[in-house]
């Protein structure tokens, strides 16, 4: 959406960053009458932090199989509120995001199947360590009993940054990064038809090309050419 994020209260006369803050409300006398004094500008983002610290109580007191019930609310409010363009700025496709993307997806398995093996549980102790802190694990040290879930999750990431992108830039503009983009969607697309069903690799790759994508965006002239061979690796 495009709103006018620099406000100004009528009431009492404070400026404040609809951007910094997700509020209409005024942060000094709590007013929700305010003006725009700037044009308006594409924003899709809200402040929000991912905080899976109940999650990992959960896991220390009855065990990580229990701590992926807890952490499902969390990772989805995560997930809804957050957006890749910040006051006219296309963000980056960031670690926080594909971890909690990954984690919603792993969670849901290990939930359903009620328990976990050694290398399932030491893999998941990691998202929940690590998510929130903006770190995510190596492709190699995925079990290849939660590799799905975690294509499925990394693919449902790329192609929620593709269509914000999409929405984000024109097509005489960005025509060749939009068609590229559309290349990583058919092959996220193709991951998810197969719930999963890929190597690491693959989406690893997918994810390298959409950061790919938005350097060149952002004015590397040589990223969209290494998106490009990213994606012919595949082929």
């Amino acid at each position: 959406m495009e709103i006018r994020g620099e406000r100004e209260c009528r009431n009492c006369g404070t400026r404040w960053r609809y951007y910094d803050t997700g509020s209409v409300a005024c942060p000094s006398c709590g007013s929700h009458v305010s003006v725009g004094v700037d044009e308006r500008t594409r924003h899709t983002d809200t402040p929000v932090e991912l905080d899976l610290s109940a999650a990992r109580r959960t896991a220390e007191e009855s065990g990580v199989a229990a701590a992926a019930d807890a952490v499902d609310a969390e990772v989805r409010e995560f997930l809804s509120r957050r957006g890749f363009v910040d006051a006219g700025d296309l963000l980056p496709l960031d670690d926080t995001y594909l971890a909690a993307a990954e984690l919603r997806h792993v969670a849901d398995v290990v939930d359903r199947r009620g328990r976990v093996d050694e290398d399932e549980e030491l893999y998941l102790l990691s998202l929940l360590t690590g998510a929130d802190r903006g770190e995510r694990p190596d492709p190699d040290a995925v079990p290849a009993s939660l590799a799905a879930p975690r294509n499925v999750g990394y693919a449902g990431a790329v192609l929620d940054y593709r269509s914000e992108v999409v929405t984000h830039t024109r097509d005489e503009e960005a025509g060749p990064a939009r068609q590229t983009l559309g290349r990583v969607a058919d092959r996220a697309k193709r991951v998810q038809a197969l719930d999963g069903d890929a190597g690491v690799a693959e989406t690893e790759a997918l994810v390298a090309a959409t950061r790919a994508v938005r350097d060149a965006l952002t004015g590397d002239e040589a990223a969209l050419a290494r998106a490009d061979e990213r994606l012919d690796a595949l082929d």
